[in-house]
């Protein structure tokens, strides 16, 4: 490519780079002023964002972002020698000149920049709507607009002779700003993390010369016991001679050992500030503002209340909050649902607002904060609630639940529906919403984060989801603990509290061990037998206990050892693994040494299977030495949480040892590593849906012949015939949960428990 062709290249990128920021300020400026059309703030940052876009496109040779923007620029102009109004239809054509405007930066790069004209309808069309919007009013206001309007002409156009506009200003009030790719950065910190281990390895080993200067002070000592030997004896001189010259070295060395161990200790308390430094300056790179995740959140809401003849105002809190890169940019899709949601079903039409005694504009509040190392999104309304009544009914109708299990549903276990793919309260379908297609978005973001979601509700008065995140995908800060001589990390984020107990203050209830925390029952479980390690002997008259917080309750794990708080490096697993029982990802020590991450709510859940299958061992004992009973194994896949634990549920009061899976690649881990008599599956799945799990099954010579069951909201012919042609030997709709059908259909195949 020629210098010139670079240069223009380099030029277009600045216009893009441009067109983003006044892109951003033209909206959210129109918004402002949709509220307040008067703020003599809001029209001279939109007039001059629009005069800058106008001289960038100029520049950069895109005629038809110049008219739009020119035309843009005339109707601020109007606005502000007060010749206009700009009303919300006013604001209407100047949303949508500005979504034109955005199109016309994003041309492809491999395009010219006259590319915009192969929308000339499009342009067009909003020229006339723009100068629609731009006319003057009837009566003493005409005159006054004619003065003004063609005030922008001399004020938009450059006068032959004068310099360029520049395609970008600098921003001085955030600083300079260079661009750099994700991997450059994401190598960067890592880099950064290695640094950081590496500097702490200089502690252990400073501490490990400790030792030499003991040995030197000890040959001191031998010297000086073999003086006071020689002083009685017959040594000749030159023996006296070089027993005060090993004498004289010795200290030598002792003395220059110590300064160099000083100076070691300085020189280390420098390179792990140093390196510490670099590592947090590395991550501050990768964290972001919350705003920057929400530009397109006040547009959004704008335009889908105004669709549903509704008046919401977006309220946002917490706007400078510091979010990872990673997690942000996941978050956007789910807080988009959030709102939707919130808009279509949360607040009501003004009308309705009206008649129940509120203001007919509806509020949204999104709010970021930190909250004990996490980062806590709110997203509330004010709007109607959910009726719980009409939430039970639904599940029932659904055949979700039958009647006694949806009445004895607490609030929190009813609202995990909403979770659900494809479930739904609407009554109808609409182009919003109605097809239960939505809050399984959210779901599935926090299963990729590690995060977790509580919604409240009150009927009349509001909707809130609260989503617990971590900071970031970069490190941790965990409790590391010691079982079976090896190290373990868990995060602070699941972890009630630590502490360590008497065994004189461990009680019994019903064969379980348990202490009293605060007034409260704590069950302890042995990690050996979560871990599946081998138990090692008690020393001492106390034991450690991790108080977990896994969202199904609280639980005591007990370990060998509380090794203290470390922000650990995350070492992401290879995702060939799939998801590995109880692990969430790796770690790296002060001393570089590798340690699992232990995911606490799934060691809940590892725990809560023991329980229902009767397997929980002493705090003395490993599970793999417990006898039991050997009992008919049955594996259940859904990534669904509520439907799968109603399976196990079912199936562990039938009498069968079940365990699950979160989806078709965790099964297919679990298939492989353990033994059972019977998989239980889903279709759709994330990773590996259903359907080719099967395939896999039978495709193995080990596993061909064990049987597999089908279990799918899906109830077409068609669909069943797609299930038994992969090999399943059963195929069941989820609407049978509800009664003995399940446990008819697994006797079927593998036969009934055993009593």
């Amino acid at each position: 490519m020629s210098a010139t062709g670079l240069a223009d290249v380099s030029m277009l990128e600045l216009y893009r780079h441009e067109a983003d920021e006044r892109i951003e300020t033209l909206t959210a400026g129109l918004l402002a002023l949709e509220r307040d059309p008067k703020s003599a703030v809001h029209l001279e940052s939109c007039m001059r964002a629009a005069h800058s876009l106008k001289g960038a496109a100029r520049v950069v040779g895109i005629a038809a972002g110049v008219d739009i923007a020119h035309a843009m620029e005339s109707c601020f102009v109007a606005a502000q020698a007060g010749a206009l109004t700009l009303d919300n239809g006013r604001i209407d054509a100047l949303l949508r000149a500005v979504d034109l405007l955005r199109r016309i930066s994003q041309a492809a790069e491999g395009e010219s920049p006259e590319a915009a004209q192969s929308i000339p309808e499009a342009v067009r069309a909003c020229l006339e709507a723009l100068g629609r919007a731009a006319a003057a009013p009837a009566g003493n206001d005409a005159a006054a607009a004619r003065e003004a309007l063609p005030a922008t002409t001399v004020a938009g156009d450059r006068a032959p002779g004068d310099a360029a506009p520049t395609p970008a200003e600098p921003q001085r009030q955030g600083g300079s700003a260079v661009r750099i790719t994700a991997e450059t950065l994401d190598r960067l910190l890592g880099l950064a993390g290695e640094s950081l281990v590496e500097a702490r390895w200089l502690t252990p080993f400073s501490q490990s010369l400790l030792r030499l200067k003991r040995q030197q002070y000890d040959l001191g000592s031998t010297l000086d016991r073999l003086r006071d030997a020689l002083a009685g004896g017959h040594a000749t001189e030159e023996a006296h001679s070089l027993l005060h010259e090993a004498q004289s070295r010795a200290l030598q060395c002792r003395q220059y050992l110590a300064s160099r161990l000083a100076e070691l200790e300085t020189f280390d308390r420098q390179v792990a500030g140093l390196s510490r430094r670099l590592y947090e300056g590395a991550l501050a790179c990768r964290m972001r503002p919350f705003a920057d995740g929400l530009r397109g959140l006040p547009r959004m809401t704008r335009d889908l209340a105004h669709s549903l003849h509704k008046q919401v105002r977006l309220v946002i809190e917490g706007h400078d909050t510091q979010v990872d890169r990673d997690v942000l940019e996941q978050l956007e899709a789910s807080l988009t649902q959030l709102l939707r949601n919130a808009i279509d079903h949360g607040i009501e039409s003004p009308r309705a607002r009206r008649a129940a005694g509120k203001p007919e504009e509806g509020v949204i509040r999104v709010e970021a904060r930190h909250s004990a190392g996490r980062l806590l999104v709110t997203v509330a309304d004010d709007g109607a609630g959910v009726d719980l009544d009409e939430l039970r009914q639904t599940v029932v109708k659904r055949r979700l639940a039958n009647t006694e299990a949806a009445a004895a549903m607490n609030e929190a276990e009813l609202f995990e529906f909403l979770l659900l793919p494809g479930f739904t309260l609407a009554g109808s379908v609409t182009e919003i919403s109605g097809r239960g297609v939505g809050l399984d978005v959210v779901r599935e973001l926090l299963r990729r984060l590690r995060g977790t979601i509580r919604v409240s509700s009150r009927l009349g008065a509001g909707t809130q989801f609260q989503l617990h995140l971590p900071l970031t995908q970069s490190v941790v800060r965990a409790l590391l603990v010691e079982v079976g001589g090896e190290a373990y990390g868990l995060p602070l984020a699941g972890i009630t509290c630590a502490l360590k107990l008497p065994r004189a203050s461990i009680g019994s209830l019903s064969g379980r061990p348990h202490f009293t925390l605060r007034e409260r029952r704590i069950g302890l479980v042995s990690a050996h037998q979560v871990l599946e390690t081998r138990a090692s002997p008690a020393t001492t008259g106390e034991i450690s206990v991790v108080v977990l917080n896994g969202g199904a309750g609280e639980v005591g794990l007990v370990v060998d050892r509380l090794l203290g708080e470390r922000e650990l490096v995350i070492q992401p697993l290879d995702a060939r693994l799939g998801k590995i029982k109880d692990v969430s990802a790796g770690g790296l020590m002060e001393d570089g040494t590798p340690v699992l991450i232990l995911d606490a709510e799934d060691v809940v859940r590892s725990i809560e299977k023991f329980a229902a299958g009767g397997d929980l061992a002493g705090l003395g004992a490993n599970s793999a030495q417990s006898a039991q009973t050997p009992r008919r194994r049955v594996l259940v896949i859904d990534d669904s949480l509520t439907v799968r634990e109603l399976e196990r549920k079912l199936l562990t009061q039938g009498g069968y040892d079940v365990e699950v899976a979160v989806d078709g690649m965790d099964g297919w881990n679990a298939i492989r590593a353990g033994r059972f008599d019977l998989i239980v599956t889903d279709i759709d799945m994330p990773r590996l849906d259903g359907i080719e799990l099967v395939r896999l099954v039978r495709q193995d010579p080990r596993l061909k012949s064990l049987p597999v069951m089908i279990v799918s909201y899906k109830d077409r012919p068609e669909d069943r015939h797609r299930g038994l042609e992969a090999g399943a030997d059963y195929y069941l709709a989820k609407a049978s949960f509800h009664d003995q059908t399940l446990l008819s259909a697994v006797a079927e195949l593998i036969g009934r428990a055993a009593s």
